[in-house]
């Protein structure tokens, strides 16, 4: 039982460690033309991970409450193993697809209401406060016509990945 419950706090540790070093497995197979891609997600260290203490543990609770010798108790660690490897690595393609929380993009902010924080003058810099995905954003801001301090403003463009260009809003 000992075996088994040294590889179930393994697979543990491994699960831990997969933490940091997740991605390294499959990285060994890169390159290599025949094994490429076979093993994408497989040979993950969360999927070994969970088939290792799935085994290990349950094996011992096979050894412990049946009696059962090394070899049933592998018997029942195994397929047991096997499940816990296949759901880790659906719940990881299912986590890695999730796209609902992309990151915004410079085009986002066109159209986005702001303030002007730094008075713009004509065809010069100032800044502006636009709220992004629920967030404020300061940004440098150009402008065509002078914009006081405090004025309403839509964003026209993107000058670069910190700033845009303005016009006022009209009233």
């Amino acid at each position: 039982m000992g075996w088994f419950l040294g590889l179930g706090i393994g697979g543990v540790v491994l699960l831990a460690l997969s933490l940091v070093f997740d991605g390294v497995l499959e990285g060994l197979f890169d390159g290599v033309g025949v094994l490429d891609g076979l093993f994408d997600g497989l040979l993950s260290l969360p999927v070994i991970a969970g088939f290792v203490s799935m085994l290990g543990f349950s094996g011992a609770i096979a050894m412990g409450t049946t009696g059962v010798g090394a070899v049933g108790a592998t018997a029942i660690g195994t397929p047991s193993g096997i499940a816990t490897g296949w759901l880790a690595y659906h719940l990881s393609r299912v986590l890695l697809r999730d796209r609902s929380g992309a990151a915004p993009r410079d085009d986002d902010l066109i159209g986005a209401p702001g303030s002007v924080v730094t008075a713009i003058p004509a065809d010069g810099y100032g800044e502006v406060l636009v709220h992004l995905a629920g967030q404020p954003v300061k940004l440098a801001a150009k402008s065509q016509a002078p914009v006081a301090r405090g004025a309403e403003v839509w964003v026209e463009g993107t000058l670069s990945r910190t700033a845009v260009s303005v016009r006022p809003v009209e009233c």
